[in-house]
């Protein structure tokens, strides 16, 4: 049984979705949710789906190995980072080489890095006048989204969408792909 952590940082809509999908999933499981924000709704989801949550600090994070012991205890085999807004610390990165994802609401190389996230990423887009927009689930490394493009989707942008029109349009996609793509690297 391979086993998923998710790492998330808001309400956890990617985190439920991915969670469900691997629900009856004779080879892989959702261990667990981990958090940075003691009041994220992602955290309410995970109650409700009977899956643990491991709230954190930054201490925690970024100057112990309490999240990494965490990680090796209980066997993760992979990372999925959905919503999570941190920067993934070098240990962790050195530990999981090729063994975290995350999803971004662009075609990145372009509207990536510090910064870039949720609706700042979709206001870019229609400022820019862009004809599309899409997602990118790429591997972490140790620059904010410049990890291995795994998969791409498009979605058109027309002169009527707004960021919030645009938001839509991408969570569509990420709800369609994500939990599809994590099975995918799961399976290499």
């Amino acid at each position: 049984m391979k086993k998923i952590a998710i790492f998330a940082s808001g309400s956890g809509s990617n985190a439920e979705n991915i969670i469900k999908f691997f629900k009856n999933d004779p080879q892989n499981s959702v261990i667990g949710v981990f958090c940075n924000k003691p009041d994220a709704f992602v955290l309410e989801r995970a109650r409700r789906l009977n899956i643990p949550a491991f709230v954190f600090n930054k201490e925690d994070f970024y100057r112990s190995d309490r999240i990494l012991s965490q990680m090796s205890e209980l066997g993760v085999d992979l990372i999925v980072l959905a919503g999570f807004l941190w920067k993934v610390p070098e240990p962790i990165i050195d530990a999981y080489e090729y063994r975290i994802i995350n999803i971004h609401p662009a075609l990145l190389p372009r509207y990536g890095g510090k910064g870039m996230y949720g609706m700042h990423v979709h206001e870019a887009v229609i400022a820019a006048g862009e004809k599309e927009s899409g997602i990118t689930i790429h591997y972490v490394n140790r620059h904010y989204d410049e990890g291995a493009a795994i998969f791409q989707a498009r979605c058109e942008v027309t002169p009527e969408d707004t960021p919030d029109s645009l938001a839509a349009k991408i969570h569509d996609l990420e709800y369609e792909y994500f939990p599809k793509v994590v099975k995918q690297v799961l399976e290499k």
